[in-house]
Parts: C-alpha cells; sequence; structure tokens
C-alpha cells in the first residue's frame, strides 16, 4: 500500500501547473528584474520572508514573485506534496527500492508529546519511539562516562559518509560547547595518511576508538578499524579483555552487526535501525562523539530544536512552510532558469564543514536520473551544492559568482550574536554576508569596464540569532525536509543511494580479481591503472 502511494502521486512534469510554469518562466519569470520587482512592491520583504523555528529567511532577493510563487504552490498541491510529507511521519515505506521507512524524525521526538501533532500515529511509530528513548539514554550515559573520566583524552571516530560529515560538523559547529581537555578526531578517508597522522597524535591508554558501521563491513572503515588495531595492539595494547589496556576498552562500536564487533574484540555495541539512513543519522548512536562532545543536555537542545522544525514542516500551510518555499524555489531554479549549483556560504566558522555534509544530503539524496517507478527522467535533479564559509569565499570564488558567466544561486547563514570568543566580530561578519547580498543584487552598472557586474542574482539569507545546539538542530532539519520536498516533486526515492554501492561492489571484485590474476571482461584501462599500484 505504501509503494501504491507512491506511485500514485503525480511527477512535477505531468500536472497543469508544470506546464503554467513553463509559460510564466516564458513571458515574464526569465526577465525578471529584481530590482525593479522591490521598486514596485513596497511588501516584497514581507511577502518573500518569514520566521521559522530558531531562524529568520529572507527570499526576497530571489528571482521569484507572487505569480510564480502561486504556480509552484499549486505545482506542490497537484504533485501531492502534503501526502507524500505526512506518508513519512506515518512510517510508511517512503523508501520504496529499499523497502524501509524514513523515520529520521523520530529520533529527535520527545518521549511525551507525539499525539499532540501526529494523533493517527500507528502502534509501530509510537512502539519505536520507545526503543528510540532507550538508544538515546543508553548513548548519553556512555557519552557522559567518557566525559567524566580524564584518562581519556582523545575520542577517534572512525566512519564514513553519513557516520562521518554529520558528526564532524555538529562537533566542530558546537566549540562554545565542547567539553575542554579532550579532543577529537574523525577518520574516513582509507588513505593511510588520515588515520596515521592521527595515531602520531594519541597514545593507547588514553584513546577512546568508535568503529561507526551499521553493517561492521564497510570497506572504508573496517580498513581504518583494523589498521587502528593493530596499532594498539603494537603499542602495547592487548585482545585480553580483563586487561587493564583491552581493545574491549578502547575500541566501542556503533553498529548492529554485535557478533562481527565481538570477533573483532569489542563489547561496548550501539546499534540503530534499518529505518534510519546513513545521513540522517546524526541524531542516533552515530551521534556519539556529539555527545560526548557536548554533553547530554546540549544533545537534547540540538534533537528539540530539529523536533521544533519538525512540527512546523509538518504542520505549517505549504505557502508558510520554510522547507517547502525552499524546495519549491529549487525546482523553479534547476529546471526553469537551468541553474546547475548552489553555492552555501555560512558567516561562520563553526559552520566550516556544512557544505561538505549537505553536499551529502542533498546530492546523494536527489542526484538520481530516474523516478520512483523507474522511468528515466526528463528533467535535472539535484544541483551540485558548494561552498565554503565567508569571509574567505569573498576573496576567492565570488569574484565568478559577481561577474561571471553562470548564475549561481547564494544561499547565506549568519548569526546575529558571536561566539564566547571575540564576539566584537560578529557585526563586521554579518555585515560582510548582508553586503556581498546586496551587492549581488543591486551590481554595478553605471561601470561598462572591468568593474561592471550585472547585478540581479539571487541569494537568500538565513540568519539565526545565535548559533546554538537548538538553533543547529532546527537548521539541519530544515535542509532534510528542504531536500524531501524537491525529491517528491521530482518523483524520486531521496532515501536510497545505488550509486554509491555500485562503486563500492566493483571495488571488491578488483580486490578479489587482482589476488586471482582474472581480468576477463574488464576494460583495459581499469587493469591497466591496477597493474601500475605498487605491489
Amino acid at each position: 500500500m505504501n509503494r501504491e502511494c507512491a506511485t500514485q502521486r503525480k511527477r512535477c512534469d505531468e500536472t497543469p501547473a508544470w506546464q503554467e510554469l513553463q509559460k510564466y518562466y516564458d513571458a515574464e519569470g526569465r526577465g525578471l528584474d529584481l530590482r525593479a520587482a522591490f521598486a514596485d512592491d513596497a511588501s516584497r520583504l514581507d511577502q518573500f520572508s518569514q520566521q521559522a523555528p530558531h531562524l529568520f529567511a529572507d527570499l526576497s532577493k530571489n528571482l521569484i514573485d507572487h505569480p510564480s510563487q502561486q504556480i509552484l504552490l499549486q505545482l506542490a498541491r497537484e504533485c501531492g506534496l502534503a501526502q507524500a510529507r505526512d506518508a513519512m511521519f506515518a512510517g510508511a515505506q517512503v523508501n520504496g527500492s529499499e523497502g524501509r521507512a524514513a523515520m529520521h524524525w523520530l529520533l529527535r521526538q520527545p518521549a511525551e508529546g507525539l499525539e499532540d501533532w501526529l494523533p493517527d500515529s500507528p502502534a509501530f511509530v509510537r512502539e519505536a519511539l520507545v526503543d528510540v528513548h532507550d538508544s538515546l539514554a543508553q548513548m548519553l550515559a556512555l557519552a557522559e562516562q567518557v566525559r567524566a573520566n580524564p584518562q581519556i583524552t582523545d575520542i577517534v571516530n572512525i566512519g564514513i559518509g553519513g557516520s562521518d560529515l554529520g558528526p564532524a560538523m555538529v562537533v566542530n559547529a558546537l566549540e562554545d560547547w565542547r567539553i575542554a581537555g579532550k579532543r577529537f578526531h574523525f577518520v574516513s578517508n582509507v588513505d593511510g595518511h588520515e588515520l596515521g597522522h592521527v595515531l602520531a597524535q594519541t597514545r593507547p591508554e588514553s584513546t577512546l576508538f568508535l568503529v561507526a558501521s551499521k553493517s561492521f563491513t564497510t570497506l572504508e572503515t573496517m580498513v581504518n578499524a583494523h589498521s587502528a588495531r593493530d596499532w594498539f595492539i603494537a603499542q602495547g595494547g592487548s585482545e585480553d579483555r580483563s586487561a587493564a589496556l583491552s581493545i574491549s576498552r578502547h575500541f566501542w562500536a556503533l553498529t548492529t552487526n554485535t557478533e562481527a564487533a565481538a570477533a573483532f574484540g569489542i563489547d561496548t555495541t550501539l546499534g540503530f535501525w534499518d529505518w534510519v539512513g546513513g545521513r540522517y543519522s546524526l541524531w542516533s548512536v552515530i551521534g556519539l562523539p556529539i555527545a560526548i562532545a557536548v554533553g547530554a543536555e546540549s544533545f537534547r537542545a540540538m534533537l528539540q530544536g530539529a523536533h521544533d522544525m519538525d512540527v512546523h514542516f509538518k504542520t505549517a500551510p505549504l505557502a508558510q512552510n520554510l522547507p517547502v518555499r525552499l524546495g519549491l524555489l529549487d525546482v523553479w531554479y534547476r529546471n526553469f532558469h537551468g541553474f546547475a549549483t548552489r553555492c552555501v556560504a555560512p558567516y561562520s566558522h563553526g559552520l566550516r564543514r556544512l557544505s561538505a555534509y549537505l553536499q551529502q544530503l542533498e546530492m546523494e539524496s536527489n542526484g538520481k536520473g530516474r523516478d520512483v517507478q523507474n522511468q528515466p527522467l526528463p528533467y535535472a535533479t539535484s544541483p551540485v551544492v558548494w561552498g565554503e564559509p565567508g569571509t574567505n569565499g569573498q576573496h576567492a570564488f565570488f569574484q565568478m559568482i559577481h561577474q561571471g558567466r553562470d548564475v549561481i544561486p547564494v544561499e547565506f547563514i549568519a548569526a546575529r550574536e558571536g561566539g564566547k570568543n571575540l564576539a566584537s566580530h560578529q557585526n563586521n561578519l554579518v555585515i560582510n554576508a548582508i553586503a556581498q547580498a546586496q551587492a549581488l543584487l543591486v551590481g554595478r552598472t553605471e561601470e561598462q569596464g572591468p568593474k561592471y557586474c550585472p547585478g540581479n542574482r539571487p541569494s537568500t539569507f538565513l540568519l539565526m540569532d545565535k548559533l546554538t545546539p537548538t538553533s543547529l538542530g532546527a537548521l539541519i532539519a530544515l535542509y532534510e525536509h528542504r531536500v524531501f520536498v524537491s525529491g517528491a516533486l521530482w518523483g524520486i526515492n531521496s532515501f536510497d543511494q545505488w550509486g554509491v554501492e555500485l562503486g563500492k561492489q566493483l571495488a571488491k571484485d578488483l580486490f578479489a580479481r587482482r589476488d586471482q590474476g582474472d581480468w576477463q571482461g574488464v576494460d583495459p584501462s581499469t587493469v591497466a591503472l591496477v597493474s601500475r599500484l605498487a605491489p
């Protein structure tokens, strides 16, 4: 039944609104001048800005007007966006290709109050919530145990993809809340350079390794984990579980494969559920390094911020629903304006890893060429997401954004208040961001020489009061739901990643072929490259 619900909804290009959007784009949208739009409509800012949980969004500098917004909202209705959203929050198998629900939102649901905003939750969702809070309590207890142990000075998280990018991004973002006296290292690259340099900075007796792999078979993660284990043994560690310097004391696993973890020498394991996708997993036990870094109270505050955005996405009318508005804008830009990329420019040192995290969240989710019925799509989907923190970006790629031939929408993210160090810099920082958004809008058209900037280039501005665990949780959830919106309109499954699986499968095949010397059917380029590797 869940699969039927997915396939019965219309794909965006099958709706009357899609045709109307094309007509409007050709007649008016293509030539919209933002400067004239502001001059002609005194209410434009109010119309295209809103307060959402824990942040203010200014969308007024985007290439959109009232008619195009109304048609986009009609597109959402004709595609059954609300029904798709409600199916996700009801625990339906919205991940059709894997036969799974996508209930990452349940990971931040408080233990009480589900019926207040999801009164029709099925029994299995309510039962799952009990398991979620049991797992959360166990994880937070372990985190507090590590925080209280002065002998542990280094925490090394070994994972990849969602088991690395999310936790690493958050631990960096919440530096002001991080416990003193402990260092956090994130190892994902199978390149020995990364792990080797981390190990060179640590001592076995003061290091806790977290091996994050749901299956405990992820190739890159396990290569690094076994190398860390070998180093630990070589430095005096022991396989004897009773030894003071034992693998079981200094290696924990975030996995459901407890048998494989035990064979490795690990006794402390935390598992999670198949309805938690990797790129949506930082709210689960995968967030253990976050909880160790900032403590149980701050981790719960981050969950609360995300939950607040969940409720907003589920209950706010489409026209005042920020994830919906951003997702619709993504479709408008990708499929009608033809903008192939989007720049994310957080004016925050804490958010320096946000762009990398969003690359996986968006491009792994929506970088698809077939719909849920396995039909080829006649249009592009996910843009290329990229960026760096300001103000560095101003002195690097903003030149291209201002004067290059390609129009690149920019997403500015900033906070009104600074952190605990040199907070007096904050106004300088944020005014720089505001000025960049203004410059993209107005350009410099009085000079036609090398200083000419065309202006009329779109941007979005997301402003938090302060970068806190709560506001960060809301920001991440906003992006998660925005990706869901655009994916639902494009008619794709935003929760699988079979393109990633292909490369992993072929890597295993190449290892086997190398060992056997069997290259039959393999292309000459691949054979030649493998043959050039060191013995």
